[in-house]
């Protein structure tokens, strides 16, 4: 799919990879739906993105994507104004540490957003490109959905459920015209982090090498989307990584999970 003059919706649009996607499409689009919890980041953003293609129509929905009710009712807000053919699911919540000491509510709420969200407003959305034979899914997963992570046990096991219901979905739609693509980055600058951490320590940041700017980080996304790829690991260091961390036997990774702590 050509993503010009597509109509898109960009969850967590606010920040980080969100805000660089309706970035990069501004020029692009002919109309965007930005979707965040912050409705002044989103209005700044609605401002930069009109100053820089004045013809481009920008929407904006306030929701909180952990909430069941604002989830379900989003489906349906954004095709008010026209049918979507370009849904960009990159809302993500992370939580770092332990699930021993995880706050409940911070699970939940990072299962709804990155699980039951993603799910939702594909089966919403998903309908009317199918009838207009024309659209394309990026759902934003992870490289950490490719293996189990302590300290991000619950957060990569959401990752994982991303990347599998894109190749499963990709297969389902396969010959009506819609692309289903996954992008799995590994470690770009962004909050992301700092709000995982939610203010407690953590361990040392990955090497700097192994960063990705989030500008390449769109760029091999959208490039992904109207090549037909089915999954983008931006970075060539990440996808040497991510080849051999397939690889490896999960009894392998047991063995050195155990050496890091300290105990056999």
């Amino acid at each position: 799919m050509k993503l010009d003059d597509c109509s898109a919706v960009i969850t967590g649009a606010s920040a980080g990879i969100g805000r660089e996607l309706s970035r990069q499409l501004a020029t692009r689009a002919q109309r965007i739906v930005l979707v965040a919890r912050r409705s002044d980041r989103l209005e700044e953003l609605r401002l930069e993105l009109q100053a820089r293609n004045p013809a481009l129509q920008v929407e904006i929905q306030v929701a909180d994507l952990s909430v069941l009710e604002e989830v379900m009712t989003l489906g349906g807000d954004v095709s008010k104004n026209g049918p979507i053919d370009f849904l960009i699911n990159n809302a993500g919540l992370g939580d770092y540490g332990p699930v021993l000491t995880a706050d409940p509510r911070r699970l939940n709420e990072m299962i709804q957003v990155n699980v039951f969200a993603v799910t939702a407003l594909t089966r919403a959305l998903l309908p009317q490109m199918i009838a207009q034979k024309r659209g394309a899914i990026l759902n934003v997963s992870s490289s950490a959905g490719f293996l189990p992570i302590p300290g991000f046990a619950v957060y990569a096991a959401t990752k994982a459920y991303v990347t599998s219901f894109s190749e499963a979905l990709r297969a389902e739609v396969y010959g009506s015209g819609i692309s289903v693509c996954a992008l799995c980055p590994g470690p770009v600058h962004t909050e992301f982090m700092d709000v995982a951490a939610q203010g407690r320590p953590r361990s040392e940041n990955a090497p700097e090498f192994v960063y990705v700017p989030v500008e390449k980080v769109v760029r091999a996304a959208l490039n992904g989307i109207e090549r037909n790829k089915p999954l983008v690991i931006p970075g060539s260091m990440m996808k040497i990584g991510m080849a051999l961390a397939r690889l490896s036997p999960i009894a392998l990774m047991r063995l050195g999970w155990r050496f890091s702590k300290g105990r056999v």
